[in-house]
């Protein structure tokens, strides 16, 4: 402490030129400031100089250093735990990660809704002992713990509090970890609750518009018309349940007749008579219908000029997505369940959709899913990015957003939950603003989980970041190579 206290002393003695003037008779600058005087202010954190000559040491330092780090040097970080809370309704069940460490930081993180947390609990053994600011590194050690869809979502919440401790160890925001910023806000897309009633679901879209959503997207398929008599074809006896909720697209058998067509489309008409044609409309899932379906379908909805049709077959039948591509005007787009770069590469160098749309919380997390949007950029494909979670997912997208060129819009499947916003601290409220989000300028992810909150919304039985202490040795080998 003495020691500190020399060195500051010294300084005081002699300051460095650059804050002197050399013309100056008794250190007076040409501007009235005397460069000595504030030289003093500056080195003491603010505390006037006769405060200074009269307080204790411990009183001085404790002033002079408040604004230092206090965590230590970010290359002695050590992960010392990982555990998880698990809520509910947030729009979906979502497990939360949280990563300690040796030096007293934070990572949170989030599984994909819908995933279980032992996704991300089978991987505490492989990150004990590890340095967070290594993202890269330790991503390539746990990436093949991962799969499509929610399977990726334990290695996906690990990197996004990686990415939350590397900056709150380096002071900066996720953004600037991954090269920069593009923009200051990002944009929101969002959908509503369906209706049956036309006139019902286009006032509900109007009024996302109404409250200053600049990007539509409307939910509408072969589920809302499959009551009409002669509207679908359908096998006789068919399963509706978990039959036609597993069985993928082209072996439903189900088409769509033109007095379905006419049906589905008339719901499109009705919500671009609502919300005119000066503002993008995009359309998700339809159902589990044919390519010819599709094709069909596709070429009716053109004249009301969508963003785009989602997942209109499975992402990974990319001979199935390029005839779609190549028969219709509408723009394709598909990739939230897609789990790393290189089946977006596939699609893209196919020309088998005009949009990818990776959700970060399976895609592989920030930096990959950066990666996935630079690689479609080159090849002038423009990215939209799914989501459905936490704010704190959200805020790991938000960076992400920010840090990839090619960026379109962000979805917010949680508009109409009152308390998600209340789930983390840290940032101003509203966190959306007339349609946007402002990127948060803060170290890491820029945001804290409120657990005063959180644990209203525990799924019963569920435990706030309880021990896991069983998962500290889960050892296999690994290597994927001989």
């Amino acid at each position: 402490m003495k020691s500190n206290l020399k060195k500051i002393l010294a300084k005081l003695k002699n300051p460095p030129s650059h804050v002197l003037n050399q013309n100056a008779n008794d250190g007076v600058s040409s501007d009235n400031t005397h460069p000595r005087r504030d030289f003093m202010k500056k080195t003491l954190g603010g505390v006037a100089l006769g405060s200074f000559m009269f307080s204790s040491i411990e009183d001085t330092l404790a002033e002079s250093t408040k604004n230092v780090n206090r965590f230590g040097s970010p290359s002695d970080l050590k992960i010392t735990d990982l555990r998880v809370a698990y809520i509910k309704e947030a729009p979906m069940n979502v497990p939360l990660i949280r990563i300690d460490t040796n030096q007293g930081l934070v990572g949170w993180g989030e599984v994909r809704d819908g995933g279980s947390p032992r996704y991300a609990l089978f991987l505490k053994s492989r990150l004990l002992g590890e340095n967070p600011c290594n993202v890269e590194k330790i991503f390539k050690k746990i990436k093949q713990f991962g799969y499509h869809g929610r399977q990726a979502g334990g290695v996906c919440g690990v990197e996004m509090a990686l990415w939350d401790l590397a900056g709150k160890a380096y002071n900066v925001p996720a953004y600037q970890l991954l090269g920069g910023k593009y923009r200051d806000e990002i944009r929101i897309y969002a959908d509503t609750t369906k209706s049956q009633d036309h006139a019902e679901y286009a006032k509900r879209m109007k009024a996302r518009a109404d409250m200053g959503i600049t990007f539509l997207k409307m939910d509408f398929g072969i589920e809302m018309v499959k009551d009409i008599p002669g509207a679908l074809v359908v096998p006789r006896n068919f399963d509706w349940g978990r039959s036609y909720t597993w069985t993928e697209h082209p072996f439903t058998a189900i088409q769509i007749t033109d007095k379905g067509l006419e049906a589905m489309v008339s719901y499109v008409a009705a919500v671009r008579e609502a919300v005119g044609m000066d503002i993008p409309l995009a359309a998700d899932h339809f159902g589990h219908i044919s390519v010819n379906s599709c094709i069909r379908l596709g070429k009716a909805l053109e004249k009301y000029q969508l963003a785009w049709l989602e997942d209109m077959v499975p992402w990974k039948y990319t001979e199935l997505w390029k005839q779609i591509t190549n028969a219709i005007e509408t723009p394709t787009l598909t990739g939230e369940d897609i789990y790393l770069k290189e089946e977006f590469i596939k699609l893209i160098d196919a020309n088998a959709v005009d949009m990818i749309h990776p959700d970060l919380a399976s895609s592989g997390g920030l930096l990959e899913t950066k990666k996935i949007g630079d690689y479609a950029e080159e090849r002038g494909i423009p990215m939209a990015m799914h989501f459905a979670g936490s704010p704190v997912s959200f805020m790991a997208n938000v960076h992400c957003a920010a840090a990839t060129q090619n960026f379109i819009a962000l979805e917010h499947h949680s508009i109409d939950v009152p308390w998600w916003e209340n789930l983390v601290t840290g940032i101003d409220k509203p966190i959306m603003k007339n349609g946007f989000v402002k990127v948060p300028n803060k170290p890491g992810l820029g945001v804290e989980v409120n657990e005063e909150e959180v644990k209203k919304h525990l799924i019963d039985g569920e435990k706030y970041f309880a021990p896991t202490p069983e998962w500290d040795k889960e050892r296999s080998w690994d290597r994927l190579w001989s």
